[in-house]
């Protein structure tokens, strides 16, 4: 096994050797750690870090347009819909505000946020269904508010944290939450219309959702905490397929494109292809370090963030790494992680006894976690040493 693990390490290195290097456009540095993932209007992007603060930036120029401080770590993904900004902030509270200058609009106030483990990164991010605006909270509860007011209109009580963030399919709202239960309620009442349990592991019986599902013609796709991804009824709640990665969360929301989902795992470093409709495998390939954020596409190329600070472009059909990108976090610390040849270096162990101390220094790699947002020809997205990056789709250094 050892002499395997080896092996294909050996093959991602001399894949990443022969691939291309994104052009740098522009980066902007928040004060924090960004976690979540940009949105734009066409003109700005808007992302928030755990400064507390939600940026609005020129997408043409890196350059700050305003600033918006809130009263806890932004993990969450802003939310841009006609002229106005939603972001949901660690103090529990959703903000709606003016699109171009900031100013509040209203505010609606839930429980403060709570970190369920170290590695729990990422906060709910709304969703818009109609007019209704849906969200999770720490305390279990699910949310929907009125988007022009900010009144609450119905809550709906989990008995886990609620970090995934919501999905909408007509009048139904899915959302994870960590008692390991996807839930599907109705957008206008709140009531119940299934609920589905994960399998759940040994070591991690309650089979945490951490993140959004995939809507796929009348399925629902999601990963867990009990290292199985999962294909659910849309209408009935019970279950298409499931398969199981032994020994490996599936955090990420899989990428659709096609007939096709893309995502990558936690603890196996591998990053996958699979079919939608069956669950087949396609292909995989192995990468240095965890995948928990979702991918995106453009030009036949699957782009995805990894917690070696760098962010990967892979041939949609073969997986074959053709572009990379390596953060400043993860160019000053990459040596306190990894050796000459991409293993993690002598002395170094992943869930030692040190396990916080080991954390942050996979953080100070620059780790990208969440989605990039592909517009127009530049590729934005953040990163756990602070910046946000725009690189260009049109070609290497």
């Amino acid at each position: 096994m050892k002499k395997l693990v080896i092996l294909q390490l050996t093959i991602c290195l001399s894949l990443l050797l022969a691939a291309q290097d994104l052009r740098s456009l522009w980066k902007f540095q928040t004060r924090g750690m960004i976690f979540g993932s940009p949105a734009t209007d066409g003109n700005l992007a808007y992302v928030g870090s755990t400064d507390s603060t939600l940026y609005a930036i020129e997408i043409a120029t890196g350059k700050e347009c305003w600033q918006f401080s809130t009263g806890g770590a932004i993990r969450s993904d802003a939310l841009v819909s006609g002229q106005s900004v939603y972001i949901y902030s660690g103090n529990g509270q959703l903000y709606k505000l003016v699109l171009q200058t900031g100013k509040l609009i209203w505010s609606f106030k839930s429980a403060r946020e709570k970190q369920v483990d170290q590695w729990d990164y990422y906060h709910s991010s709304p969703v818009l269904a109609g007019d209704r605006l849906i969200f999770g909270n720490g305390n279990g509860n699910i949310y929907a508010l009125d988007t022009l007011t900010g009144r609450k209109l119905w809550s709906f009580p989990t008995s886990g944290a609620v970090h995934a963030s919501p999905a909408v399919s007509g009048d139904t709202v899915f959302a994870g939450s960590y008692d390991g239960h996807l839930y599907a309620l109705n957008v206008k009442t709140g009531k119940l219309i299934w609920k589905f349990k994960t399998v759940g592991d040994r070591y991690f019986p309650a089979g945490a959702i951490q993140k959004a599902v995939t809507l796929y013609k009348d399925a629902v796709v999601f990963g867990s905490r009990d290292f199985n991804i999962y294909a659910v009824d849309k209408q009935k709640g019970t279950g298409f397929w499931n398969w199981k990665e032994k020994g490996s969360w599936i955090v990420a929301s899989p990428h659709l494109l096609q007939d096709n989902l893309y995502f990558g795992t936690s603890d196996s470093h591998r990053f996958y292809c699979i079919d939608a409709g069956s669950g087949e495998i396609k292909w995989n390939i192995s990468v240095p370090m965890r995948v928990y954020g979702t991918a995106a596409s453009a030009d036949s190329i699957i782009y995805f963030g990894c917690f070696d600070g760098k962010l990967y472009g892979v041939d949609e059909r073969e997986g074959k790494i053709l572009r990379t990108f390596q953060t400043d976090g993860s160019k000053r610390n990459y040596a306190t992680v990894f050796d000459d040849n991409g293993h993690f270096r002598k002395g170094f162990v992943l869930y030692g006894p040190d396990m916080e101390i080991t954390e942050k220094a996979i953080l100070d790699l620059g780790s990208v976690t969440g989605t990039p947002l592909i517009y127009k020809r530049q590729i934005i997205f953040g990163s756990t040493d602070g910046f946000l990056y725009a690189l260009s789709l049109d070609g290497p250094n």
